[in-house]
């Protein structure tokens, strides 16, 4: 993806940049290619390895990348590096070729939320954090979707170069921290990949004004509870509470945006009898208060 490959070069830039103040540049940048045909790359000595974001739209076209004579080498080239010794860092769809390594198979890491049902059902023993935007376990790292390349960038700055430098190349871009992947996260994109999923998204929102149990909830979409949250869990990575809680916020704010409805009725309308507990939970994902999501006068 071009723009991740961008964001590397310039956030290393301009670390290289604002780092000069110490006579070396803390970075020594080399860009590999990796094509179809074979070609020898000298990694030795490389500290560490960054794969900008694969740009994959579907599952289905990632899932067919994964398989061509590109991907596998680029698989290959990872672990022989990782075996010398590199660090590795990669987001958005290029954490598939890191986890392709085997090399995530019992560490954290995250990737692009609309892809976290795949990595889930093809690497099962990564405990996969979708909802960060980051997750450094050294020596790899990995970041959600595409733009959150610049998150991944600021983290890499950090370990190398120290927190101090990787603050100043945010205030230099202007680049706000951001920890979180969920105020990104369309539940109802996710639910569409299972049926089931799907009509429960559907049954929520049709009831999203009253109380209801997670039991009545599963009964509707004729799941038994535990059946109902393994489900959520491995098609959008959350508890039935969450998923819940996901649909009404999501329409919580989609009524703060296009509408002039108080917080009061707002919460009335999605189910909450207390309006701090809409301002709570809004305030817990977005980290802003309901206000910040009203139009502009």
């Amino acid at each position: 993806m071009a723009s991740s490959a961008a964001i590397t070069h310039d956030v290393l830039a301009t670390a290289n940049r604002i780092g000069t103040a110490k006579s070396v540049p803390p970075f020594r940048v080399t860009t590999v290619h990796c094509g179809s045909r074979r070609s020898d790359v000298n990694l030795r000595g490389i500290e560490l390895i960054i794969v900008p974001g694969l740009g994959t739209p579907s599952a289905g076209e990632l899932e067919t990348k994964l398989k061509r004579p590109e991907c596998r080498r680029a698989v290959d080239m990872l672990s022989r590096a990782h075996a010398r010794g590199a660090m590795l860092a990669a987001s958005c769809a290029s954490t598939f070729l890191l986890a392709e390594t085997g090399l995530l198979n019992g560490r954290r890491a995250t990737t692009t939320w609309w892809f976290a049902p795949l990595f889930r059902q093809r690497y099962p023993t990564v405990e996969l954090l979708t909802e960060q935007m980051v997750v450094t376990d050294w020596p790899i790292a990995t970041g959600g979707a595409a733009m959150a390349q610049m998150d991944l960038m600021l983290a890499v700055v950090g370990r190398f170069a120290g927190p101090s430098l990787a603050k100043a190349c945010a205030n230099y871009l202007l680049l706000d921290g951001r920890r979180s992947q969920a105020p990104f996260m369309a539940i109802n994109y996710l639910a569409s990949q299972d049926p089931k999923m799907a009509k429960a998204e559907k049954w929520v929102r049709d009831n999203i004004a009253r109380d209801f149990t997670i039991e009545e909830l599963a009964g509707a979409v004729a799941l038994a509870p535990r059946t109902f949250a393994r489900r959520v869990s491995a098609t959008c990575g959350v508890s039935p509470i969450q998923f819940v809680q996901r649909i009404r916020l999501e329409t919580a704010r989609f009524l703060l945006e296009t509408t002039r409805l108080s917080v009061e009725e707002i919460a009335r309308r999605i189910g909450y009898a207390e309006p701090s507990t809409l301002r709570r939970l809004i305030r817990r994902d977005t980290k802003h208060p309901p206000g910040h999501f009203r139009p502009a006068a």
